[in-house]
C-alpha cells in the first residue's frame, strides 16, 4: 500500500475534484466487442480503443531517431531526458517498442513544486515516467477518447474533442513526433495517476456517478489513498435509464447507501472474480457475481473491466444496482 501513497506525499498536489486526490500504479487491457463479451480498460464506451489504429510494428523507420534520442536532441525535454537517464529507462525507450510516449516539456516539469524530482527515489521516478508511456504506436489521427493502459499499469485517459487531444488534464501541444520505435506527443503538464474518483471524472462516461458521489459525501472515502476498493460503476446511460426523479427522491443517506452497494471493500480484478455473493460497503448487503455466459453483477452487465487506479479498480456496468 505504501507504493500507492508516495506520489501525492512527495508532490503535495491535489487535482480539482472536490476532495479528491491521486497517486501511482495500475491500468487496463485490450477489449472484446460489447456484444460478445467484456471490454477492457483500453476500450472506451462508445468507440474503438484509442490504440486500435496504431501503426503496425513493420511500419517503423530505422532511419528515424529513437524516443530517447528525440528527448536528448530537443531543448524542450532536457528535464525529461535527465529523468529518463536517472530512472534507468534509456534501454526501455530505445528498445524495439513500439511505444507511444506523452512527453512533458521543461515547462510542464517546472509546474511541479521545487525539488519534487530530486525528492523521488529511482523507483518512484520510474513510476512517474512509465505512466507517460503506452504500448503501441498511436498517431493523433488514431487516438479516440477512452482509457489506455500505461507501462506503469495504471489507466490514463485520452480525450479527443474538436481536434484537440488531452491526456488526463494535460493538453497535447505537439502531436506525432515520429521515432524509430514509436511516436511522441508533447504535453504541457506532468501526468499524475488518478484515484477512483479522479478516474471516473477523466473517463467522461460517469458524470452522474461523480455528481452523486459528491452529493452523498463519499468523495473523500473513494479518494482515500490507503484504501483498495472495487467500484462497479454505472455509466451515465445506466443512470439515464432510471425512472425520472429517482435520484432526486433519495435522501443523502439513501443515496450514500445506493452508492456503497456498488463498492466492494477490497480490490478485485476481473480475473479474480468468482461466482457467488460478495460483501459490499453497505453493511449487511451483498451483490451476486455471475461469470457465464458473460460477467454480471446482479442483473447488470460488466461492460468495461479493470480500469485500475491508485486506490482500486473500476468495472463499468450498464445498470444501476438495486439495493435488496
Amino acid at each position: 500500500m505504501q507504493n500507492r501513497l508516495w506520489l501525492r506525499a512527495v508532490l503535495g498536489l491535489g487535482l480539482a475534484l472536490g476532495t479528491a486526490c491521486g497517486d501511482d500504479e495500475d491500468g487496463g487491457d485490450d477489449r472484446t466487442p460489447a456484444d460478445t463479451g467484456v471490454r477492457d480498460a483500453a476500450a472506451p464506451l462508445d468507440s474503438a480503443s484509442p490504440l486500435d489504429s496504431a501503426t503496425p510494428d513493420a511500419a517503423r523507420d530505422a532511419s528515424l531517431p529513437s524516443i530517447v534520442e528525440i528527448a536528448l536532441a530537443d531543448s524542450r525535454f532536457t528535464t525529461l531526458a535527465a529523468a529518463v537517464q536517472r530512472a534507468g529507462l534509456v534501454t526501455t525507450l530505445t528498445g524495439p517498442g513500439p511505444l507511444t510516449v506523452f512527453a512533458p516539456t521543461n515547462d510542464a516539469f517546472a509546474k511541479l513544486p521545487a525539488g519534487t524530482l530530486d525528492a523521488l527515489s529511482v523507483d518512484q521516478l520510474k513510476g512517474v515516467l512509465t505512466y507517460h508511456a503506452v504500448n503501441g504506436r498511436a498517431v493523433s489521427s488514431s487516438l479516440k477518447s477512452g482509457p489506455v493502459d500505461t507501462l506503469a499499469e495504471l489507466s490514463a485517459f485520452v480525450t479527443v474533442s474538436g481536434g484537440s487531444v488531452k491526456v488526463n488534464d494535460a493538453n497535447v501541444t505537439t502531436a506525432d513526433v515520429q521515432a524509430s520505435n514509436g511516436v511522441v506527443h508533447v504535453i504541457d503538464t506532468v501526468l499524475l495517476p488518478p484515484n477512483l474518483v479522479e478516474a471516473a471524472q477523466y473517463a467522461g462516461s460517469f458524470t452522474t456517478l461523480v455528481s452523486a458521489v459528491g452529493t452523498a459525501g463519499l468523495a473523500e472515502a473513494l479518494s482515500d489513498e490507503t484504501a483498495s476498493l472495487t467500484v462497479f460503476a454505472p455509466t451515465d446511460a445506466a443512470f439515464a435509464a432510471l425512472p425520472p426523479g429517482t435520484l432526486a427522491g433519495l435522501s443523502t443517506t439513501e443515496l450514500a447507501d445506493v452508492l456503497k452497494y456498488h463498492v466492494l471493500p477490497t480490490e478485485v480484478l476481473s480475473t479474480q472474480l468468482t461466482a457467488g455473493a460478495v460483501n459490499t460497503l453497505l453493511t449487511g448487503k451483498q451483490v451476486t457475481i455471475s461469470l457465464t455466459p458473460s460477467p454480471k453483477v446482479n442483473d447488470a452487465n460488466i461492460i468495461i473491466k479493470d480500469v485500475r487506479t491508485t486506490n482500486g479498480v473500476i468495472h463499468a456496468i450498464d445498470k444501476v444496482l438495486t439495493v435488496p
